[in-house]
């Protein structure tokens, strides 16, 4: 892993020897020995990550810290806060301030390569998430810091086989959270395979004594349901080289006994704010993406989807020798319901088709609204006399009970379908759905709800 990283210190020999470590590493480095200078550097690098001295003179690093997030343009940046100062307070003053972790010198390599590659991880992820989101930042004005994030209690679990510890740490961890305790790896895998709403965070006291913490550390990281979620490991100071392993494995933050209260929330509070916000991203993008191939009104895949995903279909079916049928729906005097009863009647009438559409056809067939009263529906694996019957059925499911478009007012309403089936090697998207309209454009000539069946030429 790589990234471009800011080093801000007042103290030539500390920037040179940081510098020195990370330049080992293939790490790209920028310098600033103050805050201006700091500030400006973020604005022209835009670095992946800031290693930010808290004793400067001028502005100090806690106000770096608090203009750097404060700004929309840098927010997302990652901020390691680096000082002389060691008494808990001044960490958590530090995290306070914005920082996503606190070092404390002199900074151990394993602490510092740690805290880099966990926070550049989360800065790529969040950067791939923010350019997919419709809006830029998919969530306004949210950062992974921003306390909002933290109104409602995080939902914890805490794996911990000594009661004595762990009681203590359900005291701390309880201001904030929601604490579930297990006291072994088999407890902890019941507890995330019964859970309905997610762990927000995984907080494993290692005792080897009691379970595999490593092996429990990497079965959370293969897991569907904790793939993502935070993972906060509490070691003891001697434990370097299970550390490191555990590190190596994803696991995202990590404590050592004994436990300072102020440090282990801050954290804590770090990681369950960082998870919101990637989940929040999350479900920008899949919004946007659900946007971009559904129609807003029915919920049906939109002519996009159906151009594209039926494209790969016929190509599929065509160079296997199987069958495929397409059905073209429209509603019957449409317009006349629009100008009768409004067009928030029409709405509603679309709406309850697609409804009946989804209920009468399988899980694998396709439905689309291609425009204004009109559907198309796939039916994979489908021959001519079986899509007739599946058409037919369709249409008896529509004319069979009125329309509700506001109650007590219901209208009955009819469609006509038009059928068309894959007929060779030679045929394609345009031509299948051009018979299919034919056959509808016949079905309305000849009176309207019916189904007729397409013939064998474009």
């Amino acid at each position: 892993m790589t990234a471009r990283v800011l080093i801000v210190d007042d103290i030539i020999a500390n920037i040179r020897l940081l510098e020195a470590k990370l330049t080992a590493e293939y790490f790209e480095v920028v310098t600033a020995m103050n805050g201006l200078d700091a500030l400006e550097a973020v604005y022209k690098s835009r670095p992946d990550i800031v290693l930010l001295d808290v004793m400067m003179p001028g502005i100090d690093g806690v106000e770096v810290c608090k203009r750097i997030k404060s700004n929309p343009e840098t927010q997302h940046i990652p901020v390691i806060m680096i000082t002389a100062l060691d008494q808990p307070e001044d960490r958590v003053r530090g995290l306070e301030a914005g920082a996503d972790d606190f070092l404390t010198k002199p900074v151990s390599d394993i602490s510092l390569f740690c805290r880099i590659k966990s926070l550049v991880r989360l800065k790529m992820l969040t950067d791939e998430l923010r350019v997919r989101s419709p809006s830029g930042d998919g969530i306004g004005r949210l950062v992974p810091g921003d306390d909002q994030l933290l109104r409602i209690p995080g939902k914890v679990l805490l794996i911990d086989p000594n009661i004595g510890s762990s009681d203590r740490v359900i005291s701390i961890l309880s201001d904030k959270h929601d604490v579930i305790h297990a006291v072994d790896h088999t407890q902890a895998m019941a507890l995330v395979n019964d859970a309905e709403k997610p762990f927000e965070l995984v907080v494993v006291c290692f005792d080897p004594e009691a379970f595999d913490g490593l092996r429990l550390c990497s079965q959370l990281r293969s897991l569907d349901a904790t793939r993502q979620t935070p993972v906060m490991i509490v070691v003891n100071p001697d434990e370097q080289p299970l550390l490191m392993r555990a590190l190596d494995m994803g696991v995202n933050d990590y404590l050592t006994r004994p436990l300072d209260r102020q440090e282990l929330l801050a954290r804590a509070n770090t990681q369950v704010r960082r998870w919101r916000f990637t989940e929040q991203l999350r479900a920008s993008v899949k919004a946007s993406i659900e946007m971009a191939i559904t129609d807003a009104l029915t919920g049906l895949y939109n002519r996009r989807y159906l151009e594209t995903h039926l494209n790969h279909m016929i190509d599929h079916y065509v160079n296997r020798g199987k069958v495929l049928s397409v059905l073209a729906v429209d509603v019957d005097f449409f317009k006349i319901i629009n100008d009768t009863h409004g067009h928030d009647a029409g709405d509603k009438v679309l709406q309850e088709l697609a409804g009946r559409l989804r209920e009468h056809t399988r899980s694998i067939d396709l439905c689309c609204r291609t425009g204004g009263e009109e559907f198309i529906i796939a039916l994979p694996n489908t021959d001519q006399p079986t899509a007739e019957k599946i058409a037919e059925r369709l249409r008896r499911a529509v004319a069979s009970k009125s329309f509700n478009i506001g109650t007590p007012n219901f209208v009955p309403v009819t469609v006509s379908v038009g059928l068309s089936t894959l007929i060779g090697m030679e045929d394609n998207l345009e031509k299948l759905l051009k018979r299919a309209d034919s056959a509808l454009y016949r079905a309305k000539r000849e009176g309207r709800n019916r189904v007729i069946k397409a013939g064998l030429a474009a």
